[in-house]
C-alpha cells in the first residue's frame, strides 16, 4: 500500500518539472518541501513557476495592443490575449470609468486591472505592494505617444500612470517625463 503523504510534494513539483524537462541548461538548486525533503529543481523551472500572468482583452484589430503585450512578455509576464467585441462591457464590469479607459484591459489572477499602455515596470511594482479592496489597479488613459506599444520613432509625450480606486476616483501613481523612465 502506498503512503500518499510521501507523494504529496511530488504532486506539487511534477508540473514544474514537466515544463522544462527538455531544458539544456541544468543549473540545479535544492528546494525544501513541507515534509523536510529536498528536491533538485533547475533555475529555469523556478522562473517559469514564478512568472506573472495577465489576461489581456482587446479589439481584434488593435496593433498597438499586440505590441504592448510583447513589451510585457519581454518583462517576464506570461500573457494570454483575447480578442473581444465586448471590451466596453469588460471595462464596465471591472469598474473602469470612461475617463480612465484605453484600447485594452489586462487582468491579473488576483483581479487587479491594468488599463491601457501601463509600462511593465509599474505593473511589477504594483503587484509587489499590498493593496486593499478599495484599489482596482493602474491605468494609462488614452494612448500616449512613446508609451510601451505606442512608440513612434523618438517622439515622447509625458504622461501619468494612475492608481484606480473602487469609488471611481484615481490618483497619480507615477509621472513619466521621459521615455527612459518607463523601463
Amino acid at each position: 500500500m502506498f503512503n500518499l503523504t510521501k507523494l504529496k510534494p511530488l504532486v506539487i513539483l511534477v508540473p514544474a518539472l514537466l515544463i522544462s524537462a527538455c531544458s539544456e541548461e541544468k543549473q540545479v538548486e535544492s528546494v525544501s518541501t513541507s515534509n523536510a525533503q529536498t528536491v533538485d529543481v533547475s533555475q529555469e523551472q523556478l522562473t517559469v513557476a514564478q512568472q506573472l500572468k495577465l489576461e489581456v482583452f482587446k479589439s481584434p484589430t488593435c496593433g498597438c495592443c499586440k505590441t504592448w503585450m510583447s513589451h510585457l512578455e519581454q518583462s517576464d509576464f506570461l500573457v494570454n490575449g483575447y480578442d473581444t467585441d465586448e471590451l466596453s462591457q469588460i471595462k464596465f464590469d471591472k469598474g473602469i470609468k470612461p475617463q480612465y479607459q484605453s484600447c485594452h484591459t489586462a487582468i491579473s489572477p488576483e483581479g487587479f486591472v491594468f488599463e491601457g499602455h501601463v509600462p511593465a515596470k509599474f505593473i511589477h511594482q504594483f503587484l509587489s505592494e499590498e493593496h486593499g479592496e478599495d484599489v482596482l489597479g493602474l491605468s494609462v488613459p488614452a494612448m500616449p505617444i512613446g508609451s510601451p506599444g505606442m512608440e513612434m520613432g523618438d517622439k515622447f509625450m509625458p504622461y501619468q500612470v494612475l492608481l484606480l480606486k473602487a469609488d471611481g476616483s484615481a490618483q497619480v501613481y507615477a509621472q513619466l517625463n521621459s521615455y527612459e523612465e518607463q523601463f
